[in-house]
């Protein structure tokens, strides 16, 4: 290299970093996500309408026999006659 060309490269190198530093570098904000808050609570709604009526159920099991009571004592022996009516036969046709 030259005596002349050497302030010439030193220059330009000089004029190439200010150049460079002096580039603006946008600032970046980050700015956070906006927070949803739940507003007051709205009016109750209307009442719903009445279900249908549910399926019969099953017939249940037979339950058990009781048990068999005493016997009666014997009654009375009757005064008088016993008339016993046995109806007529019934008509053929």
């Amino acid at each position: 290299m030259t005596f002349t060309t050497r302030p010439l490269l030193l220059l330009t190198a000089l004029a190439a970093a200010l150049t460079l530093a002096a580039c603006d570098k946008p600032t970046v904000v980050n700015v956070p996500p906006a927070v949803a808050v739940p507003g007051p609570a709205g009016a109750t709604g209307a009442t719903g309408s009445t279900g249908s009526t549910g399926s019969t159920g099953a017939t249940g099991n037979t339950g058990y026999d009781g048990a068999k009571g005493a016997t009666g004592a014997t009654g009375a022996t009757g005064e008088g006659t016993t008339v016993v009516v046995v109806p007529p036969a019934a008509a053929s046709r």
